[in-house]
Formats: C-alpha cells, structure tokens, sequence
C-alpha cells in the first residue's frame, strides 16, 4: 500500500496555474527527487501534499486518510509529515536545544527530561551538539539549515518534504545540509526533495520526478531520467541544452543569414572560435554544398545544440528523399572538410527520414 496517493491534483491562482493534473504514488523508503525549470510547481506540490497550499481540485491520502477532505485534521497529519523550509523557520527567540524540543513537548506531550535527551542526540547527529545554547542568529544558514531538519526529525515523522533546502545557502555550506539528508536516506527515511543540485538527486534518489506543464513530466529511475530521459523537454533540462534551429525550404535560401545566426549563437553561449568556425564548415559543405542540390530534400531542419552539462556542441540535420549519407556517398572534398571538423559521425535513415548527427569539435 502507497504512503501517499495523489490523483489530479489542481492548484489555481488568480493569474497561473501551477498544477494542472498531478498523479502519483510514494511508498514507504522512497527518496524522491523533485526537480524541473522555475515556475513549474515543484514547492506549490508539495505544500498542496501537507495542505500549506489548499488545493484547487483533486485528493490527497496519506496513510490510508484523504487529507483533503475539509474534516481532515491537519494538525495530526503533519506531526507525521514533517517539512523543511528553504528559509529554516526557526524561532529567534529560542536557543537551539529548544528549537529542537519544543514541537515535541508541546504537542506530542513528551517529558522534558526525556525530550532534551533526544534533541541533544539528534543535534550530535546533524554536528551541532556545541551549538545547544546559542540562538539562531549566531549560526550560519547551514548550521540553521541542520537545525531545521533535527527539529523535523524530533517528532519522529513518517516523511519528510524538504523544499529547496539548499537554495539559501552559501555555496560553501550546501555540502553540510546535504551530507546530512544523504545520511537520513541510508537510515530508511521517506522523503521528497524539491532540489536544484542534480548530482545530489542522482546520488540519493530512488525515483525523480520531472515537473513541467503543470504535472508530473516524467518520472523514472535516476539512471532513467539522467542518462535516458524519454522526453523531450526533460532531455534539454537534464543536459541544460541551448538549441539553434534552422529550417531550408529551398535551393535559393538566404546563406549568408543562416550562417550569421550560427555566429551569433556561438557569441550568445561563449563557444570556442573554433568551434563555431567548425559549425560553419559543416553547415556550408553539408547543407549549402550537398543537400539543397539534390532537390527532392526539402524541408532541411538544422539543430545546433550546446550542452552546458558536457560541453558539446552538436550538429544534427535532418531532410527527406532517397538515402543519402552526405558524408560516405557525398562529394569527397566535402566529406573530408566534415570529417575534419567533427569528432564523431553518426546516420541513419528511416522510412524516407535522412538524419546526420556530428559532434563539433572545439579544438585544433
């Protein structure tokens, strides 16, 4: 049986709408990895799971209770999912040890003696044993950061949402929240983490889910979504790709046009001179000098696209017609300047479907 069960889930604001139809389920031990583009709802998800945000439309169980049913009681529900804020929300006003203490004496009705004994455990846990009687404006956002996710783990919760955890920190102090859920991972902990550190939500992760058009994208294994994303928009989110594209329809198309946008695309992403020059080369002796005279080709659709993941830069272009590998089966003075400009070749053709894919090199 599912931990959470979420069926079109809808989100509405005067002016957006972040969800428009999300479904899924989590299980007991799952670590799920929220990530996608700004704006896609990835924070609103998860505020709408422990009903932070109403939701519009649609229903929510956890553990087997709709938790948006309005006769819900919330107040029980979230002592059993617990979150962590990107902005900690702490209190100011108490030292450490009873930032940590406090939720569970107060609601849980736990003894004092017994409380402090396991929020000074937990803050040895998280490295902040020494810390105890400070108060929250004397530590750094990570030391705070560590604190919040202590104080969520004192009421010994089912789950746990972490929204943006990092993304108020300095880069230098990332690493210490993280370490931190990476070890509450390998403890068994069900959580699910609204991040932007892709090597982390690879690392940790049992399941990502890619957010855009206001759902769910896709969602699969981190060796799914990171190495083999079957979609299209996670696959430019995932390798961070800047994509030119350019469309021939005809012999007589403007060359000199094309090959200034292939410039300005290369100054637009700070690509090497040299690489943009190759992209050139290849664009003349491939499209320019081969394909728009065999006649039958048109539309010609050129994508060049930088990775900012890897580095690469790719040149790919397809076009109808007979098969025609323009480098094996093409004039052989333009085959070699291609040749000479690409670190790898790869064609095929498929149902009256040519593509040529070249990886650009960027050095001499």
């Amino acid at each position: 049986m599912s931990m959470i069960k979420v069926e079109h889930l809808r989100k509405e604001y005067p002016n957006v709408i972040p969800l428009k139809d999300v479904n899924c389920e989590i299980n007991k031990g799952d670590v799920i990895s929220i990530i996608g583009p700004s704006g896609t709802g990835k924070s609103t998800f998860l505020r709408c799971l422990n009903q932070l945000e109403k939701p519009t439309s649609g229903t929510v169980t956890f553990d087997g209770e709709v938790i948006t049913d309005p006769k819900c009681k919330m107040e029980k529900v979230r002592q059993k999912m617990g979150m962590v804020f990107q902005s900690f929300n702490l209190f100011s006003n108490l030292n450490i040890i009873d930032n940590v203490t406090n939720a569970p004496i107060k609601l849980l009705g736990k003894p004092k003696d017994e409380t402090f004994k396991e929020g000074m455990e937990l803050l040895k846990r998280v490295g902040l044993a020494e810390k105890a009687y400070n108060f929250p404006d004397e530590l750094s956002g990570g030391q705070k950061q560590r604190v919040a996710i202590a104080r969520a783990i004192a009421m010994k919760p089912d789950m746990i949402l972490f929204d943006e955890p990092t993304s108020a920190l300095d880069p230098t102090m990332v690493g210490e929240v993280l370490q931190v859920i990476r070890q509450l991972a390998k403890d068994g902990m069900t959580m699910m983490i609204v991040t932007h550190e892709m090597k982390f939500a690879r690392d940790v992760s049992t399941r990502i889910f890619y957010m855009d058009e206001g759902g769910i994208y896709e969602e699969g294994t981190p060796s799914e979504i990171f190495d083999s994303p079957k979609r299209e928009k996670t696959r430019i989110f995932i390798k961070r790709l800047k994509q030119l594209l350019l469309v021939i329809e005809s012999q007589d198309f403007d060359y000199i046009a094309f090959n200034s946008k292939i410039e300005l695309f290369g100054k637009d992403n700070i690509l090497p001179d040299k690489t943009v020059k190759n992209a050139q080369l290849i664009f003349e002796e491939l499209v320019k000098q081969q394909l728009t005279k065999r006649g039958n080709v048109f539309p010609i659709n050129v994508i060049i696209e930088y990775s900012e993941a890897d580095g690469n830069v790719s040149f790919e272009v397809s076009y109808n017609g007979d098969r025609f590998d323009p480098v094996n089966d093409g004039d052989e003075i333009s085959s070699a300047i291609v040749k000479n400009a690409s670190s790898s070749i790869d064609y095929t053709y498929d149902e009256g479907i040519n593509r040529f894919k070249s990886i650009i090199k960027s050095k001499k």
